[in-house]
């Protein structure tokens, strides 16, 4: 896929394919009816033709080993039933239908049979999902209905040693083609129903015509399957075949080897998932440890911002700046009066005569005094300020509260605010204002008690 500016390019056979892939995944496998022509043979053992009515045609392809599992032989004029898949032939961009399954079209009674009966037990509700029981996640013991010399059983037990070994298999053999086929089926799963010594059954046979498989498609057989209370799981013929007990059942595997996977649980998963989990609790641990330290991390910063040492700071230097505020009104007020008394002085020096002078004189002693008396009280005022906000400071001062005879009691630099923080035989310290004392409790005794005693020896 190519990408040019803002516009995204599909080459030609990435389209193909795509199409290819929306084809097979959104038409289901189906069947269809018509005649055969242009067939060709080629060494390869596939078969192509067309399929053809009175009004249109399709290419069909029909590979080597459906060839060989077909009991119909394809001729040119013969009119056929397929099942069929729909594809792209990518290399022309052509659609085309896959052939799983052949039959001539005179033939067809058993499946016209089969979809009537299919019909009819949907209406019934013996195909509906609420009707289906659960598998067991961890079976105990499971279950086998199917031939006893068939490939199906060897193919199950294969597969169910290499992936649970350990659990135990109970066979119920029974016929899976010919007229003691329905019967035997029936009485194997009444059978396993009335022991309840399974907690999975397994119903199985291996490929075949669908003459073979008729046994499944026969409506006794699915009511039997649909009154089990042990959950069941189908894995008759292969992939493409369908039966009704296959819809019937709680579960449908497209083989036997996959019933027995669906069946159990793999080894090597449950492996991968404990392993997975171990992951996760432990990441899930140490995140739950992060968030714990960022918290304590928190905890200290609020601790400090809190702490009687910094607010004790912060009033030291707010008094101190008080002081340079006093100091600098002061000054202020200094240089004002020095500046007034230098413009008297100029004005008295304006006027000349002695009486005028002698008043200025007076006049000028009169504003030292004034001054004086003014500069004194600002003085006074300032320093009785002053021994307020010292006295409030040492109100707040935790040093005081000290001296007044209380005591601080902590354990490795933790105040303690409760006895509930405390324990027997503990070590405190009790901080006076002269010093430390060392202590180890002997009681605790809360005030809520009658004996409000505390001994600490």
């Amino acid at each position: 896929m190519k990408n040019n500016s803002q516009r995204t390019f599909l080459t030609v056979s990435e389209l193909n394919a795509e199409v290819d892939l929306l084809l097979k995944e959104t038409l289901p496998l189906l069947w269809i009816e018509g005649e055969i022509s242009n067939l060709a043979r080629p060494t390869s053992g596939h078969i192509y033709f067309s399929l053809k009515d009175n009004k249109a045609q399709v290419r069909c392809a029909m590979f080597r080993n459906q060839c060989l599992r077909s009991h119909c032989n394809a001729e040119n004029g013969l009119k056929v039933q397929l099942q069929v898949r729909i594809g792209l032939y990518q290399a022309r961009g052509e659609y085309q239908l896959i052939v799983e399954k052949m039959e001539e079209a005179g033939t067809g009674a058993l499946q016209k049979a089969f979809e009537a009966l299919k019909i009819r037990l949907s209406q019934q509700g013996l195909f509906a999902i609420e009707r289906k029981k659960s598998l067991p996640n961890y079976p105990t013991r499971i279950g086998i209905i199917t031939s006893p010399t068939g490939a199906a059983l060897r193919d199950i037990i294969h597969v169910l040693n290499r992936r649970c070994p350990h659990i135990p298999l109970l066979i119920y053999p029974v016929a899976v083609q010919g007229e003691q086929a329905v019967p035997d089926i029936i009485n194997a799963l009444q059978q396993a129903n009335s022991n309840q010594q399974c907690d999975v059954l397994l119903l199985a046979r291996g490929g075949g015509s669908i003459e073979d498989l008729w046994a499944f498609n026969e409506a006794a057989v699915a009511h039997a399957i649909n009154e089990s209370l042990i959950p069941i799981i189908t894995g008759i013929g292969h992939e493409i075949d369908f039966t009704i007990a296959d819809f019937v059942s709680d579960q449908r595997a497209p083989t036997p080897s996959a019933a027995a996977e669906l069946a159990t649980p793999n080894k090597k998963t449950l492996l991968d998932t404990l392993y997975s989990l171990n992951q996760r609790l432990r990441l899930q641990h140490q995140k739950t440890i992060a968030i714990k330290q960022e918290k304590l991390i928190g905890l200290n910063y609020s601790l400090k911002r809190h702490n009687p040492t910094n607010h004790l700071k912060q009033q030291t230097q707010y008094l101190d700046e008080l002081d340079i505020r006093l100091k600098y009104s002061l000054q202020q007020f200094l240089t004002t009066q020095i500046m007034h008394l230098q413009t008297l002085e100029q004005r008295l020096l304006a006027q000349s005569p002695q009486q005028h002078l002698a008043q200025q004189q007076k006049q000028l002693q009169i504003f030292n005094l004034h001054l004086h008396n003014v500069i004194q009280q600002k003085i006074e005022h300032q320093q009785q300020k002053l021994c307020t906000l010292s006295a409030q400071l040492q109100t707040i001062s935790p040093l005081a509260t000290l001296q007044r005879g209380y005591a601080i009691v902590q354990t490795n630099k933790k105040i303690i605010r409760s006895v509930k923080q405390l324990k027997g035989d503990e070590n405190i310290i009790i901080r006076i204002a002269d010093g430390n004392i060392y202590c180890k409790i002997n009681e605790l005794i809360p005030l809520s008690t009658k004996d409000s005693r505390t001994n600490i020896k």
